[in-house]
């Protein structure tokens, strides 16, 4: 029976994923043939690009939550309607993006959202080009190759005020125990805090978002998103990408639990100098860690 239900499951994937890979693989192929009309008209591209993202992370979205039963809450601070922001979040697996665009979609800033994304996707025909035609930053380890292309992305927010969240997750990598062991040493090595479920953010690249869109008179907040799961008794346990795409009534029959919890901070409120940017944002990780192992405890005797 086992594997019957196996089966099943898969099966029901297939069938609820093949559609929207279709219209993927379509998307892709329209947002290719877009990158070389931005060179001169990259206003016209950008809104193009962002209706037509909105129309894939919607579909993937209804399948998580509408077809397969993720029950998202949400605690924290109300996100105004239509706002550009700085996006900052933990990450802890593939469904953290459902989490982010469940936001998104409630404050109509859904086709708007861009994520940093590997630099190397850009030469991936159709799906690099099309992340490249709605100007996703692609990013490198090479901090001086990342500052021209940061330059690049902010030109568009700052001088053509483009609507827009700009998404990162702050730690640069998923956690895991073997991580945050790697992280907690590194923190006693060199005098950092050490938060609490979550790794030692990367501050380079918030730092230079900030002073960057600052210069953005419609970019007005920093959304800090703290992201929370749980299976069954197991806490930061989360559906892997097979699963949440598969798997029926997650938040009922599978115990899957998510959410999510928002700040939203004045951009005008923050610091002004890099070395006390650097200091706010580990604030923000030790309020995030602490908030999570309150959320952990609370979960624990439901």
């Amino acid at each position: 029976m086992a594997l019957v239900a196996k089966i099943a499951a898969n099966l029901r994937g297939v069938a609820l994923v093949t559609p929207w890979v279709l219209h993927l693989a379509v998307c892709d192929l329209a947002l290719s043939l877009l990158l070389p009309v931005k060179i001169f008209a990259p206003d016209l591209v950008y809104h193009a690009s962002s209706r037509i993202a909105y129309s894939v992370w919607k579909w993937i979205q209804v399948i998580f939550e509408s077809c397969n039963g993720a029950k998202i809450t949400f605690s924290g601070d109300r996100l105004p309607m239509k706002e550009s922001a700085v996006v900052i979040s933990n990450h802890v697996t593939w469904a953290d993006f459902y989490m982010i665009q469940a936001c998104a979609l409630r404050a109509g800033m859904l086709g708007q959202c861009r994520w940093f994304a590997k630099i190397q996707l850009r030469w991936v025909p159709f799906l690099g080009w099309g992340l490249w035609a709605m100007g996703m930053p692609m990013v490198s380890r090479n901090w001086m190759r990342d500052q021209r292309e940061l330059q690049r992305v902010f030109g568009g927010i700052v001088r053509r005020k483009w609507p827009m969240w700009l998404i990162s997750f702050s730690e640069a990598t998923r956690f895991t125990p073997k991580k945050y062991e790697e992280s907690r040493l590194w923190c006693n090595e060199n005098g950092r805090p050490q938060p609490l479920h979550l790794l030692y953010p990367r501050t380079k690249g918030f730092v230079t978002t900030v002073q960057q869109l600052r210069k953005a008179p419609h970019v007005k907040a920093v959304y800090d998103f703290t992201i929370a799961y749980q299976h069954k008794d197991k806490f930061h346990i989360a559906p892997n990408m097979w699963e949440t795409l598969k798997l029926p009534d997650l938040s009922g029959s599978h115990e899957y639990r998510f959410h999510i919890h928002t700040r939203r901070f004045l951009l005008e409120d923050l610091p002004s100098t890099d070395e006390e940017l650097v200091k706010w944002l580990e604030q923000r990780w030790v309020e995030k860690g602490e908030w999570l192992d309150t959320i952990k405890t609370e979960w624990a005797t439901r």
